[in-house]
């Protein structure tokens, strides 16, 4: 009896692999399959400064490479408070809610009926008319059972549900490109009032400078040694160098408030902390940029191109199926009486069981014009995913090339203003001995104004240019996003991403 009952399991378990071999044989459409790359696309980057760059993969939360604990803070608020971050969540628990939806459809569908009309029935009345006898009115009992399961032998369930999941997984994609950009919004607020902070303790600091020299072109003029042009002409510079302090705070309170809205706060809650900032973040090591096999496993963008290819490939065999019978198995078993007494008796107790077959033949011209526009669409969501992946690896090279120029531009910038604090000590000392005059010492003065704001103002291009750099390369989504792998997202091109 024990080998009998296993081999009758084998046997039943063989049954149900040839049925579902059969009915995956049967599924019209094509089968997706992941596209090539665009060629060229996974080749390493554009050659890298090596005092900057490295060719290794960077961490997912790029912003640790900062060593910065509030910077560290405000990301992981930012994660868990922003609004728009909290609309792309909501999101993605609808797509599954559809993704669940559609998966039912696997299953039976029942439905139970009961209720009581009173009236005139139309067969009732029939029979009674053939019968000689006048149509009366009466009491219509019923309680039914109805049950329908279809059939999926071309598909049609299959490639919905393979569209639902592909369409769940491209909102996943689209929230994780939420997270990339309000990480990178959260570093970016932070960096600029961090460098606003040092732009206006060195245009203080300049303040200072000019206002002594004007004090000291004051009391020249008191003594007889110089004019009251040397006085006003000193006194316009210092009101020139004092006016760009009121503009830097208004743009520090700007970005302060840009910073409080990206963390989910009120303008009353901004963090005014950070006012204390002057010292942008700065990289201890080289911004690791990977290459472009990387890149692309690690841009949600290009994920979500990917799925909704996907889709726009399942979309065609659910249009497809639309041209082949669809085919129900129904059953219902209950009771149908004018009186309720009757229901549960042989009298009443109504059942039936069989198959429904419906198809919209011969006229097919509606069905074969969708199947045309879902594989236009499939062609339009392939080449829709080429371009993501070239603008993709364009805006990776596109932020390094402007960081390498920022970086060479910061550079250039601190070596000439080293320069001109050392010809400005010079000047200032060979004009108390009198062999500078006035004017060069005030040109000078100016041009040490000027570089101290150049390279302020260079600091806080450069850390800006930094995580354009690391928002290029697609980081800080995964961390919050384990369930990515239990979505099913690791196929295709994404083998082994997580």
């Amino acid at each position: 009896m024990r080998r009998h009952g296993v081999a009758t399991g084998t046997g039943m378990r063989s049954m149900a692999s040839m049925l579902a071999a059969l009915l995956s044989a049967c599924q019209v459409g094509p089968t997706y399959h992941a596209p090539p790359l665009p060629t060229g696309a996974e080749a390493p980057l554009v050659p890298l400064d090596s005092a900057a760059e490295s060719a290794t993969t960077p961490p997912d939360a790029w912003w640790h490479l900062y060593d910065d604990a509030r910077l560290d803070a405000l990301v992981q608020e930012a994660l868990q408070a922003n609004q728009t971050l909290a609309a792309a969540d909501a999101n993605l628990a609808a797509a599954r809610a559809v993704v669940s939806a559609v998966h039912a459809n696997r299953y039976p569908s029942t439905a139970i009926t009961a209720g009581g009309i009173y009236g005139r029935d139309a067969t009732t009345d029939e029979i009674l008319e053939l019968g000689g006898h006048a149509p009366v009115n009466t009491w219509l009992f019923e309680d039914v059972i109805e049950s329908a399961y279809e059939i999926d032998l071309f598909g049609r369930v299959h490639r919905s549900i393979e569209a639902a999941n592909a369409r769940s997984d491209a909102v996943a994609a689209a929230r994780d490109s939420v997270r990339v950009v309000v990480a990178a919004d959260t570093a970016r607020s932070f960096a600029a009032i961090c460098a606003l902070g040092e732009q206006i303790d060195v245009a203080r600091r300049s303040v200072d400078v000019v206002a002594q020299q004007a004090r000291i072109a004051e009391r020249r003029h008191e003594a007889g040694a110089n004019s009251v042009f040397d006085v006003t002409r000193a006194q316009a510079l210092e009101a020139q160098v004092s006016a760009a302090v009121p503009t830097l705070e208004g743009q520090r309170r700007a970005a302060l408030f840009e910073l409080t809205a990206v963390l989910g706060r009120t303008p009353a809650a901004a963090p005014h902390e950070l006012e204390d900032c002057k010292t942008p973040p700065r990289l201890s090591v080289a911004i690791p940029v990977g290459d472009g096999a990387a890149l692309i496993r690690r841009r949600p963008d290009v994920r979500q191109a990917e799925r909704q290819l996907a889709v726009a490939t399942a979309e065609i065999g659910v249009a497809t199926a639309d041209l082949y019978p669809s085919i129900r198995l129904v059953g219902l078993y209950g009771g149908a009486a004018s009186e309720i007494s009757q229901l549960d008796t042989s009298i009443g107790r109504t059942w039936g069981i069989g198959p429904s077959v419906s198809w919209s033949f011969p006229n097919m011209a509606g069905p074969r014009a969708r199947v045309r526009q879902a594989k236009a669409t499939q062609a339009a969501a392939l080449a829709s995913f080429d371009g993501v992946v070239l603008t993709a690896l364009k805006e990776v090279e596109q932020s390094l090339s402007l960081y390498g120029a920022a970086l060479a531009n910061a550079q250039a910038l601190s070596d000439a203003r080293d320069r001109i604090h050392k010809a400005f000590a010079i000047a200032t000392a060979e004009f108390g001995a009198g062999s500078v005059s006035n004017l060069d010492l005030l040109t000078t003065e100016q041009s040490l104004v000027a570089l101290d704001a150049a390279v302020a103002a260079a600091d806080a291009a450069l850390i800006q240019d930094q995580i354009a750099v690391f928002k290029a390369l697609g980081g800080g989504w995964r961390a919050a996003s384990a369930g990515v792998a239990a979505a099913g997202l690791t196929h295709g091109l994404f083998d082994g991403l997580l």
